[in-house]
């Protein structure tokens, strides 16, 4: 029987409140009997590039299963871009998901050692090997031009692109996301806009 591993990263000003999809997605995994790791990053009101990296890196070591995936939420987007362009092999991951990545220019100021420059799009391909996808919102205020433009065309994958609801959180409705578990248990490849509170 193949065993599943997810870790979970959330961005800046987090303090992973029950209310969060996060958080949510968290226990539902945890329920079917799945490791999960949904860590408290340092500092999360001001991060520090190099502390996240580190915890980042700490915690893939972590990662058990014969499949590994990787649910990267706002600033943890940012951080696996980045932090793609050093990562061991080792500790590549099977699938990635990047849900509402921001434009760099939108970043809080706290969160500047994190902008992503220029993307090292074959480092981040390389990071999972069996699939990488974007989950975005048509009005996001972290990332007005969308980051289907700004993302997902340069690494050359999928994105769902959900109407009207913001930067997909709580504020927004968030906190069941039955699609998002959908997507976990390798039900659906496509997420879409169910997100109740």
């Amino acid at each position: 029987m193949s065993t599943e591993s997810f870790l979970i990263l959330h961005g800046i000003g987090n303090h992973r409140l029950p209310e969060h999809w996060q958080f949510w997605i968290a226990g539902r995994m945890r329920d079917r009997g799945h490791q999960v790791l949904y860590p408290g990053l340092p500092e999360p009101d001001t991060p520090s590039y190099l502390e996240w990296a580190s915890a980042l890196d700490d915690n893939l070591a972590a990662m058990e299963g014969d499949r590994r995936t990787v649910i990267a939420h706002s600033l943890a987007c940012l951080l696996w871009m980045r932090r793609a362009d050093g990562l061991d092999p080792r500790r590549r991951v099977n699938r990635l998901l990047l849900v509402s990545p921001p434009a760099n220019e939108q970043v809080p100021s706290p969160g500047a050692e994190f902008l992503v420059e220029a993307i090292n799009a074959d480092a981040v391909r390389a990071s999972a090997s069996d699939e990488i996808r974007i989950v975005c919102s048509d009005n996001d205020p972290y990332n007005p031009a969308g980051a289907s433009q700004l993302y997902a065309g340069p690494l050359g994958c999928p994105v769902n692109t959900l109407p009207g609801v913001g930067h997909i959180t709580p504020d927004e409705g968030y906190g069941r996301w039955p699609s998002l578990e959908a997507w976990c248990r390798g039900a659906t490849r496509e997420l879409r806009a169910d997100g109740s509170s």
